[in-house]
């Protein structure tokens, strides 16, 4: 039988799904197995268009308890909110309420099946959304109006901060780190009127990271394992889950 490795999962949505790509010469997922070679294995479990309540669907069946076959889940990243906080419009069905996305929440982090882990998890507040230019792409496919509105996916990711506070996991505030750098990258952002991407406003520097108003740049996904990076590890020097090849070579200087 292999010997398994350890692992980091990352649960979500598309935000997750996409970032096992090379995106502007940077691959999110590819950064972090780069970190834990050797010793954790990065499991990417992001699902496309999914919400919190699909996601507590096909939980059971994503973590399994741990067993000498079944590796243990030593890090766990969450991810929902996008879809989420979408408008409830008879063109889309992806909204959960925010009073049921919060419980939700707390259901993914608390399940048997994830606490069996005992993992660090890392819930994660979804990136800005960019209404501006998610509007225009929403009309041109048939959409009454935008999905999505950026001061309503911004309290959802108000909800991530609650839930992180009250059940002490750890916070990853992407949504903060992406505006604060979308606004630094925006010389002639006036902070007396509307954040980036809000009606009424500009897109600013919000094009480059969040090009299609909901999805991220590789720029952005930096922002994230920046913010990830610190939360994972150390780890042992030399303590491989395979021997180290000096060991395998005896003799060898």
């Amino acid at each position: 039988m292999a010997k398994p490795y350890n692992q980091v999962v990352l649960f979500g949505d598309s935000l997750f799904q996409y970032a096992s790509a090379l995106k502007d010469g940077f691959s999110f997922q590819g950064a972090l197995q780069n970190q834990c070679i050797r010793y954790l294995d990065v499991v990417n479990r992001g699902f496309s268009g999914y919400n919190t309540a699909n996601a507590l669907k096909v939980l059971p069946q994503v973590f399994l308890p741990p067993s000498p076959s079944n590796p243990r889940v030593e890090y766990l990243l969450v991810l929902f909110g996008a879809n989420d906080a979408c408008i409830d419009i008879p063109t889309n069905n992806q909204r959960v309420p925010i009073e049921k996305y919060k419980e939700n929440l707390v259901k993914i982090i608390t399940h048997d099946h994830v606490k069996a882990h005992n993992p660090k998890i890392l819930l994660v507040a979804p990136p800005p959304l960019d209404q501006i230019r998610i509007t225009e792409l929403d009309l041109a496919n048939g959409h009454p109006q935008a999905t999505r509105e950026a001061e309503n996916s911004a309290r959802y990711c108000e909800v991530v901060r609650t839930v992180a506070a009250e059940t002490g996991v750890t916070l990853i505030d992407l949504q903060k780190a992406v505006m604060e750098k979308a606004i630094a990258l925006t010389p002639d952002f006036d902070a007396s009127g509307p954040l980036l991407g809000y009606p009424n406003g500009k897109r600013g520097a919000l094009e480059q990271l969040i090009p299609d108003g909901l999805h991220m740049s590789g720029e952005a996904y930096e922002v994230l394992f920046g913010l990830v990076q610190p939360h994972i590890g150390p780890f042992p020097e030399g303590k491989f889950v395979y021997p180290d090849w000096r060991t395998m070579n005896s003799g060898t200087a």
